[in-house]
Parts: structure tokens; sequence; C-alpha cells
């Protein structure tokens, strides 16, 4: 687990979202607080910026899952369901939609990213029963900042998921989100023209893009990375795919009884 300079933990209150977050609430009724509370814990294999219990790559805390049906309607409607998204894959109309709060300099993002987002890509996105949208939560500092911009340029161009292969390649992150080396990531996803890519990747419309995504993610009260909402029950961590597959199932079939 990679981690920045240790700061005070907060206690799961208000007080504990950051305050850029604060000063813009993005209130969702009650259903936020049970996100903070399963969000926010120490869960299954996460990144986070605040002193946690520290776990291997193959190790878990003691955080479970949570249990098929724990969905709220407030969070399900999160969902942004934008055909023409460029960070999300999967039929718009989807049964079922997982929202993925992520940091290019998450070690259990990655993970998420290499062993398990790819069999379910297979087994639930190419049959129509799930949709992937992704949202930039860059909690790692400047570098994880500039990961997510380049993320997102990369998707003006069409490559947003190329350069997500990229940048969570194995020993990709120890090479670090400089400059350089976020060209190199957009050469290596096949962007096309370069010069667009550095010039939308310092642009406002990129920062005002991660700075949405992460100010969501924030007042869900989500402190580490990953974390999701899968049609609205929120899962922290790389879990096993059994996790996912579970909660994806019984939203699948809800969602067929109506």
């Amino acid at each position: 687990m990679s981690t920045p300079k240790p700061k005070p933990t907060p206690k799961l209150t208000p007080t504990r979202t950051p305050a850029k977050a604060r000063k813009r609430p993005y209130l969702i009724g009650a259903a936020v607080l049970v996100a903070a509370g399963l969000l926010g814990m120490a869960s299954y294999q996460v990144s986070t910026p605040d002193p946690r219990p520290t776990v291997d790559e193959s190790g878990a805390s003691a955080a479970p899952a949570p249990a098929p049906g724990d969905a709220h309607p407030e969070l399900a409607e999160l969902a942004r369901r934008d055909a023409k998204d460029p960070l999300a894959q999967g039929r718009a109309d989807a049964p079922v939609v997982m929202i993925e709060y992520a940091d290019f300099k998450c070690s259990y993002c990655g993970k998420f990213a290499r062993d398990t987002e790819p069999e379910l890509v297979k087994k639930y996105v190419d049959n129509g029963t799930l949709r992937i949208e992704w949202r930039n939560f860059p909690i790692f500092g400047a570098e994880s900042e500039a990961a997510a911009r380049g993320a997102w340029a990369a998707g003006r161009q069409g490559r947003f998921w190329q350069f997500h292969a990229a940048a969570y390649a194995r020993g990709a992150k120890e090479k670090g989100f400089g400059a350089d080396r976020l060209k190199e990531l957009a050469k290596e996803a096949g962007v096309p023209d370069a010069a667009r890519f550095a010039a939308d990747l310092d642009g406002d419309a990129a920062k005002a893009a991660v700075k949405k995504d992460q100010d969501e993610a924030y007042a869900l009260g989500a402190s580490s990375t990953p974390s999701f909402l899968i049609n609205g029950t929120p899962l922290a961590g790389a879990q096993p795919l059994d996790s996912f597959a579970r909660i994806i199932d019984d939203a699948a079939a809800r969602t067929t009884k109506k």
C-alpha cells in the first residue's frame, strides 16, 4: 500500500471531508451517511492518504463486503448513463452501473484494474449487463491530480481506457506521473494528437472535470481508493471477483423483476 506523508486521522463525521470538498456540499439524503460508513472505513485492500492498518497485496482487513441488496436509490442516481462518456464502458441502458472512484497512484486500484476488472468486463460488460463509469478521485497529491487530468485528456481523443491500462500496468506507478511520463503514457495509449493532449491536460476543462468527480467522492464520505457504487450499493477496496459478482447478479435480478 502506498501512503503519502501521514496526516491526523479525523473521525467519521462531516469534518472528515477535506476542506476543499466541504466548500461545495453535495447532499444526497440519508444514504450519504450509509456510504460514509462503508466507503470511509478501513476496508479490504485500499490505499488511503491517512494512517491506516497495513495489509499486504494478498491480505485483507476485517471489513466485510456488503451483502447483496444493501442498495440505496439515492446513490444509484449518481450513475450518469451518458452514451458519449469516454470514461465509461458498457451500454448506457445496462441494468447495472458500477461507479469506480480511483487514483492512478493507488496500488490496490492497479490490482483491481489488472486482476478483477477484465473479468468483470468479460462476464458482465460484454453481454450488456454491466456498465462501468470511472470517476477520477486523486488523493495522493500533485502527481495523482496530473495523472487524472492526463486520463481525462486521453479520453477526449477516445483513448481513456488505453491510457488507464498503460497507467495501471505492473510497475507503471513506480515511474511516477511527471509531465514527460504522461506524454509517454499517452503515446503508449495511442493518443493520436500529442499537441492536443498536452493542451487538454493543462486546460481548465480537465481541472473542472477532475474536481467534479473528486468532490462527488468526498461528499459520499470516500477517503480511500478504490471505492465503488454498484446500483447504489457501496463497496470499498479491491475485493475478490466473487464480491463484485454477488452484488452485480443481485442488482441485475432485482432490475429484471421490476
